[in-house]
């Protein structure tokens, strides 16, 4: 039985991995190995470690490697914590391939990690590219070391290949976001309503916005701007935290203060896959700097109204609007998302870049017949 070890360490990551590894689970010529580390051991962050269990997922291995502390050093001290623990985990589980998503330093650890003990990395979502933070280098560094790429489209497929990969090793399986979608059954309006405890009776206001690690300077001033373009709308207005960047406790303090001096202001550290895949559905637009607006927003041709570089680079679907951080840029946005028939009509027919949604099919068909071999495991540069 071929063993498959899949570590996450992230809420939206773990949405990301979930069809991939139910068919790995469920399949009897696989054994789903499961590390969790990062903010999923996290109570700042919900603890989703408790959601993954209730999914149904055993846990092999937790690595608990947050450090609270507001120092650039702190990440690092965490990413060293992390390959001491990961290492011994590799030696306790002996997977023979592992399997990870994105950009992380979680998962740039883990396939440190693999790259130096001969394990096979299979890496999801390679080729993109999100120039404004350091997510940029350390999902190209992944690439490298990786065996076998699952790319979410044609053309990060191409990009892979343009970076001397060779082509055997490409597989271009869309979206896992897609995927969500089209397979949970996402929740009434009415039932939305019940689940969020907020009546949809204005406009409604999705609200994501992540530290834009390489312009950390400027992150108390990039949220009052936010706060204060959004602040002329008669809406209701959704926040989700932040992830574990440096620069997180800044939006937070800063949306907390915001929702306790607006009745229309709301904010939930982990809203769960299918509350916020439905909000998704309900929304009227959604505005930040979150991989899940590239994504995710354009199978619903939901507005996007995307603020600065933090996602620069990425492919992009015709329901983005990319907007400067100051608040007029961002309220300029706002009002072509919700006021703009001429957009309006043109995201109403838009075909999505991003595949058909069966990404983990897909996956799983190339996991269980690769071979294990020299030719695997032995690279080579083609240019």
């Amino acid at each position: 039985m071929r063993k498959i070890l899949v570590v996450t360490g992230t809420r939206a990551e773990y949405g990301l991995l979930y069809w991939t590894m139910k068919e790995i689970q469920n399949d009897k010529d696989l054994e789903l190995l499961l590390i969790v580390t990062g903010s999923h051991l996290s109570k700042e962050y919900g603890y989703t470690k408790e959601q993954i269990e209730k999914d149904g997922f055993k846990i092999d291995e937790e690595i608990d490697i947050l450090i609270d502390s507001d120092k650039k050093s702190a990440l690092l001290k965490s990413m060293g914590l992390e390959m001491i623990q990961m290492a011994q985990s590799f030696d306790r589980l002996k997977p023979d391939m592992l399997l990870i998503l994105g950009d992380r330093y979680e998962t740039f650890v883990a396939a440190t990690c693999a790259m130096m003990m001969n394990i096979p990395i299979l890496h999801m979502n390679g080729g993109e590219s999100t120039e404004g933070a350091v997510d940029e280098q350390i999902r190209h560094a992944i690439t490298k070391m990786s065996h076998i790429h699952f790319p979410g489209a044609e053309y990060y497929k191409e990009r892979i290949i343009k970076m001397g990969e060779e082509p055997w090793r490409v597989y271009n399986v869309g979206q896992s976001g897609l995927e969500n979608i089209r397979r949970l059954k996402l929740f009434t309006k009415e039932k939305l309503e019940e689940e969020l405890e907020i009546k949809f009776n204005k406009k409604i206001f999705l609200i994501t916005y992540h530290p834009v690690t390489l312009n950390i300077e400027n992150i108390e001033e990039q949220i009052n701007n936010l706060l204060e373009a959004i602040s002329e709308f008669d809406a209701k207005f959704i926040f989700t935290y932040p992830n574990a960047d440096y620069g997180n406790k800044i939006i937070i303090k800063k949306i907390e203060e915001y929702v306790r001096s607006n009745d229309n202001a709301y904010v939930f550290d982990n809203l769960g896959q299918l509350r916020y895949l439905s909000l998704l559905k309900y929304a009227d637009v959604m505005v930040g700097n979150s991989s899940s607006g590239i994504i995710e927003t354009p199978y619903f041709k939901l507005p996007v109204v995307n603020i600065g570089d933090r996602q620069k680079g990425r492919l992009r679907n015709k329901n983005i609007i990319d907007v400067n951080y100051d608040s007029k840029s961002i309220k300029k946005g706002i009002q072509k998302a919700l006021y703009d028939n001429l957009y309006k009509e043109e995201i109403s027919h838009m075909e999505n870049l991003f595949g058909d949604g069966t990404t983990s099919y897909k996956i799983l068909d190339v996991i269980k017949n690769i071979n294990i071999d020299k030719k695997l495991l032995f690279k080579k540069l083609t240019y």
